[in-house]
């Protein structure tokens, strides 16, 4: 398995979920999965789509600039850094932002959101 594969099609498959069907994100997180928006902490994959799903814009779109990834114990983790823009509907504006996910293999062979941190980063 190459490792900037598996990277690089999460990301274009996490933020095309996002940007189409927020609610669909669920299978990618498990009861134990931690985001962190802007601060709050939210746990568990019900929480964590609840939260996505009640933010306060119905469409966006994402603009991927970098993805960074490292092997990350226990073995098959990976963590992945993402940076960009997102664009909110009826915005003339992007915003910039940052996303750091800690993916976990599955025994089927996948890998779901062990943690998320989300970050907008002001100018």
């Amino acid at each position: 398995m190459d490792p900037e594969a598996v990277a690089k099609a999460f990301v274009d498959h996490y933020y095309r979920t996002f940007d189409g069907n927020r609610a669909a994100l669920a299978g990618l997180y498990h009861d134990a999965s931690m985001l962190t928006f802007e601060g709050d902490k939210i746990q568990g994959a019900a929480a964590i789509v609840a939260k996505l799903t009640s933010l306060p814009f119905q469409q966006c779109a994402h603009a991927i600039s970098t993805v960074d990834f490292q092997p990350s114990g226990p073995p098959g983790g990976m963590l992945v850094f993402v940076s960009g823009s997102l664009q909110l509907a009826g915005e003339s504006h992007t915003l910039k932002f940052s996303q750091m996910f800690h993916l976990m293999p599955t025994p089927q062979g996948s890998f779901y959101v062990l943690n998320d941190i989300f970050r907008l980063n002001y100018a």
